[in-house]
């Protein structure tokens, strides 16, 4: 049997569907399980044990020229079954075209009515891993579980780099979008706070680097270190896993914690937690601003600024609300 998984949105979205690999293990543990993303997500999957391939799409550079060659790739492939976790047109056609004797998706696809099998897609009653799992209700039994992603032992043993016996603690604080990031002067206040024994590790991609940069400046610790740039996305999530506690916005890195069960702290700016996205670790807290707001959330998705210009839902979060973990 041969059974694709198609996510091919952000980072965040793509560790939120990987329960669907774990789930379709579970019911044919001999097939060929493969996975479709954009290009820049595959790193995640280096060393999967259950995964056989992992096809890119490339959305940057020859986008739609890229599409129709994945098309006749799927469709070489015959697959007997094809999981869609988007609602979006693109996708749809990779769904419908793809030959597969029984594909499955979201009601809300454009496409969904080419489906074999259409799911309803509801924001605000499920976790988004609850609504992906949703997908499979026809095939078998569900098992509630959270992401699941495994570094290698060559991750580990970067991220052991960086540890040293030390009591440390992991801060992603960028977004992609600024109505999801704390601000700089937030997490420079919550640095402050730490106690001097533990070690402080600012996470990101190479384009945070200069902000990571400025809060770690600002904070005045005395052992603070910048790895934005440094850390493949699995070192980052080995390196997460034995952190005494990860701060995060509402971002992949929640779910990078989430997916080696790790403790996590999220900061909820523009959008909530009710949207479905929220941490799934034990050891978890979220925090938002305790002011009601009328404009909040103010949308699904961030956005590049404050539509109403006092980015109060950010602002109004004191950084001493924010559990802080003991040095050992």
């Amino acid at each position: 049997m041969k059974v694709l998984v198609i996510q091919t949105a952000f980072i965040g979205d793509v560790v939120l569907a990987t329960p669907l690999l774990e789930q379709l293990h579970r019911y044919y543990p001999e097939a060929q399980l493969d996975i479709l993303l954009r290009k820049g997500n595959e790193g995640l999957f280096k060393g999967h044990p259950f995964l056989h391939q992992t096809l890119i799409w490339d959305k940057k550079q020859g986008k739609y020229q890229n599409l129709f060659r994945l098309i006749r790739v799927l469709r070489q492939s015959r697959y007997d079954l094809v999981i869609n976790c988007q609602r979006f047109g693109a996708s749809g056609l990779l769904t419908a075209l793809s030959g597969a004797r029984q594909t499955i998706g979201f009601d809300k696809n454009p496409l969904s009515r080419l489906f074999s099998k259409r799911v309803p897609h509801k924001i605000g009653e499920l976790h988004e891993v609850q609504r992906n799992l949703s997908l499979l209700e026809s095939l078998g039994p569900l098992t509630e579980t959270r992401p699941r992603l495994y570094p290698t032992a060559q991750d580990e043993a970067k991220a052991a780099l960086f540890q040293s016996g030390h009591t440390y603690i992991c801060i992603a604080p960028t977004s992609v979008w600024f109505t999801k990031q704390w601000p700089a002067e937030k997490w420079t206040a919550l640095i402050r706070r730490l106690p001097a024994g533990v070690r402080v590790l600012l996470l990101g991609g190479p384009a945070d680097a200069q902000a990571c940069t400025d809060i770690a400046a600002a904070s005045s610790h005395p052992d603070v270190h910048n790895l934005c740039g440094q850390l493949s996305l699995l070192e980052s999530v080995a390196l997460m896993r034995g952190a005494a506690m990860n701060y995060v916005n509402d971002s992949a890195p929640m779910h990078f914690a989430s997916s080696v069960n790790a403790p996590v702290c999220a900061v909820y700016c523009s959008t909530t937690p009710a949207f479905g996205f929220g941490p799934l670790s034990d050891q978890r807290y979220v925090i938002e601003t305790r002011e009601p707001l009328e404009c909040r959330p103010c949308g699904l998705h961030g956005y590049k600024t404050c539509p109403k210009g006092h980015f109060a839902c950010a602002m109004a979060i004191d950084p001493s609300i924010l559990p802080i973990p003991e040095a050992k």
